[in-house]
């Protein structure tokens, strides 16, 4: 059966084509990094970044061969010169995914889940409308954005986003959220129409990965953010990767802007379980998580398996996107968006390489304005290996 694409427009969707067409243009060489250049390499792209008209500050982390890299730029808000630092928290938006996708490999590793499972298994209650004709929503689906769920719920959610550039999106976002709690999710959940055999077409779901924060719940009898933050800071020592922040440590939570407005937004509201986009993290942190992600560890290993194929060069894991080619071999990928941050994260096993990009700034054009500077750190790199 092969995999049908479903193109959206927000912003908040994955920007599945722009960044696969990225990764097969740009990666096509023997990749070597040298510690005497990389640092200028860095800032040489970053800097570029921030001249940008709507991008003020950028961090960047790179890992290579367990030689870490990490550069702060710019200016968190217009005119004060507060450069973003290592204690810097950021939202991730969408890269909180890839963190519930290890949860729910440990889940399936620990024999708590089945990815075949029909995930009315894990619900109270009946849910008819959760099937397509006899066929049901399985783990699979929603690990693969392809259950045929919404992007969001409430669905009026969906609506606001459409005007993703409004600069009122982000307060309307944020009234609809503010008191959208787990049982109106599950009450909305009711509502929603599957229009097509699940695992059949991709169609991006922060919706269906919400749902894993409840399975993952109930399957360990814990709270999810509980699960997150036992699991990352033990595994992985990831000691500041959390949803709820403490009123110190939301001094350290950096400021955002959305599109060309120059109000600072406020922080995203959080999601009946936050599995899908609420993680905040800093960057020493996400240097971390990349070396934990090149490691071939059970969890790793059993995250980065294809679940659902499309064609040759790109496959579905767990909430990753997986990307082969003949220079690279297969690698992994993601983006995060929320309406005041944007980042990118990019996994390649086969040269120990690992690349996160952020900014404060969530805008029409930033994923591009970062895309070419991932480009160019790629680039550089392949001159580098030309020239070695």
């Amino acid at each position: 059966m092969k995999l049908k694409i479903i193109k959206k427009s927000n912003l908040f969707i994955f920007l599945l084509l722009p960044i696969v067409c990225i990764a097969q243009t740009s990666l096509k060489a023997n990749v070597v990094l040298n510690e005497s250049n990389i640092k200028d390499l860095i800032d040489s792209v970053a800097n570029k970044m921030i001249n940008k008209p709507m991008i003020n500050s950028t961090s960047i982390a790179i890992v290579y061969q367990d030689k870490e890299y990490i550069g702060h730029y710019g200016e968190l808000e217009k005119g004060k010169s507060n450069k973003p630092n290592n204690k810097t928290i950021y939202e991730i938006g969408s890269l909180s995914k890839t963190l519930t996708g290890t949860l729910i490999a440990k889940a399936v590793l620990d024999k708590k889940i089945n990815l075949v499972d029909n995930i009315q298994k894990y619900l109270v209650g009946d849910y008819p409308n959760l099937k397509f004709s006899n066929y049901p929503i399985l783990i699979k689906n929603l690990i693969t954005h392809t259950s045929g769920l919404p992007n969001m719920l409430p669905l009026k959610a969906n609506e606001v986003l459409k005007d993703f550039t409004n600069k009122n999106t982000d307060i309307k976002l944020n009234e609809i959220l503010k008191n959208f709690n787990q049982k109106e999710f599950l009450k909305d959940l009711h509502t929603v129409k599957i229009d097509t055999i699940p695992g059949y077409k991709f169609s991006y779901s922060s919706a269906g990965i919400e749902l894993l924060g409840l399975i993952l719940e109930k399957v360990y009898h814990e709270k999810y953010e509980n699960l997150l933050i036992e699991y990352f800071s033990k595994n992985v020592q990831m000691n500041d990767t959390k949803i709820s922040l403490s009123k110190i440590e939301k001094e350290n939570l950096a400021v955002g802007y959305h599109c060309d407005d120059n109000a600072i937004t406020t922080e995203m509201p959080k999601f009946p379980w936050g599995s899908s986009g609420n993680i905040k993290t800093t960057v020493p942190d996400m240097m971390k998580y990349i070396k934990y992600q090149l490691k071939n560890n059970s969890e790793i290993l059993e995250s980065h398996k294809i679940v659902i194929k499309f064609d040759n060069k790109f496959s579905l894991g767990y909430c990753w996107q997986i990307i082969t080619n003949e220079k690279l071999g297969t690698f992994y990928l993601h983006h995060g968006g929320v309406l005041r941050s944007q980042c990118f994260i990019y996994i390649i096993p086969k040269y120990d390489l690992g690349v996160f990009i952020i900014t404060n700034q969530s805008g029409e054009n930033t994923p591009k304005d970062m895309q070419e500077a991932i480009n160019e750190i790629f680039e550089k790199i392949e001159e580098n290996k030309n020239n070695g």
